[in-house]
């Protein structure tokens, strides 16, 4: 396992269609989920859940964001419904991260979302610390009722993305990275 100091400097994403079995085992996954609610959470309200889409499920899951786009583009070809059908079957697992939040007097909204941001970040850095690649994605499903709902989603939950881990399939590389002089000030 890298030093955590080390992993955090060099973590980079990797993209899913650069991913390919094995995924994470269960027990695997199940570490990477409790590192995923091992966030900050101001009020102890846990503002967040998570959507496992692994196996056959990744296509299910596939054919409710290719159905709702072919109602929602009639026009569409088939050949834009079938990429839509394999938005996440690239890598062996993708688990949404459910964000909601809790009316409470000392915890705003904002607060609690950022806490569900922390928790994806959480499982892309545990899946990289495992020796699996990991990438957080939205795309137009992750922003459509429909989809949500088809995702089981209730009205007042969003989705802060779809986290897709695997096993690289080459080495990623990175990409450029602002200067701290360009990003940092003192007050």
């Amino acid at each position: 396992m890298p030093d955590a100091i080390d992993l955090l400097k060099t973590r980079r994403s990797v993209k899913p269609r650069e991913m390919t079995p094995p995924g994470p085992s269960a027990a695997e996954l199940e570490t990477i989920l409790t590192i995923g609610a091992r966030v900050p959470d101001h009020g102890k309200l846990a503002p967040w859940r998570f959507i496992v889409f692994e196996g056959d499920a990744r296509e299910r899951a596939g054919e409710v964001i290719a159905r709702v786009f072919a109602q929602k583009n009639p026009s569409a070809l088939t050949a834009e419904i079938e990429i839509e059908k394999r938005r996440l079957t690239d890598a062996p697992l993708v688990i949404g991260v459910v964000s909601f939040t809790r009316p409470h007097p000392k915890v705003p909204a904002w607060e609690q979302e950022l806490s569900a941001g922390a928790s994806a970040m959480n499982m892309v850095t545990a899946a990289t610390a495992l020796g699996y690649g990991a990438c957080w994605l939205t795309g137009w499903f992750a922003f459509d009722r429909d989809v949500l709902e088809g995702f089981g989603l209730k009205a007042d939950e969003k989705l802060a993305g779809f986290i897709h881990i695997g096993t690289p399939s080459k080495p990623s590389t990175d990409r450029p990275r602002p200067p701290l002089s360009d990003i940092v000030t003192r007050f």
